[in-house]
């Protein structure tokens, strides 16, 4: 069912219906959590591979509130495992780019369409730490595959580039813990500012409604009926 073809009204008639199908423990959940749920900060995955590292980020965008991840996949197929990620995916918005042999700029051009500036993680002549990038409008971080990082099209045409000390003979930090470093660093940043980094109303609607549907066993029959009842067609 295409969200568009719900009026804001139906949508939160659904959020009320929901109620009787949720216990109070996770309706108390979801309003806890959706408190701290931004997109002020979103997470673009370039030919990550190995499942592993992927469900490892997105357990990490869970925890640090980041709702929105971007898969891009050129090469490989983004894969989760399930035993790593916790069920961290259920609760998230995942966005795939592989209509094409190379996707990179699609990603980047929807992104910059939605506001966002594109900060690239790798070292770089004119780069920042996660203590000093600039927080003032919204960013996507980018991060690239395990062995060889972001292709080169991803780092020059990005507007910023992110980079995070290292101290030791090892070349670089695994993905998934470089994820982990700056997406806390920035997130905690960004919650400590000014900044109107929260969800809108309509946004959180709308991701409760999902994580409703998500929650309830034969949501999608449960709310076929309830939509007919209403006179809703699909």
């Amino acid at each position: 069912m295409e969200e568009k073809e719900l009026s804001r009204a139906i949508k939160q008639q659904l959020l009320e219906f929901y109620d009787d199908y949720l216990t109070d423990r996770r309706k108390a959940r979801f309003k806890e959590v959706i408190k701290y749920r931004t997109r002020y900060i979103t997470v673009v995955l370039e030919d990550v591979f190995q499942s592993h590292n992927a469900s490892a980020v997105l357990r990490s965008c869970d925890l640090t509130g980041i709702q929105d991840i971007h898969a891009i996949e050129n090469r490989n197929e983004y894969d989760v495992n399930n035993e790593i990620d916790m069920g961290s995916s259920k609760w998230l918005n995942l966005y795939r780019y592989n209509a094409k042999k190379h996707n990179t700029m699609d990603a980047y051009e929807k992104l910059r369409k939605e506001g966002y500036r594109i900060v690239a993680t790798t070292p770089h002549q004119h780069d920042f730490m996660p203590e000093d990038l600039p927080l003032e409008g919204k960013f996507a971080l980018v991060f690239g595959t395990e062995l060889t990082g972001l292709s080169d099209t991803a780092i020059q045409h990005a507007d910023q580039y992110l980079r995070i000390p290292m101290y030791g003979f090892t070349e670089s930090y695994n993905i998934s813990v470089s994820a982990a470093l700056s997406m806390y660093t920035l997130s905690e940043r960004l919650r400590k500012s000014n900044l109107q980094w929260q969800l809108s109303a309509m946004e959180q609607e709308d991701i409760l409604l999902d994580w409703a549907r998500r929650s309830v066993r034969s949501s999608e029959n449960l709310e076929r009926e309830f939509l007919k009842r209403l006179g809703v067609k699909k």
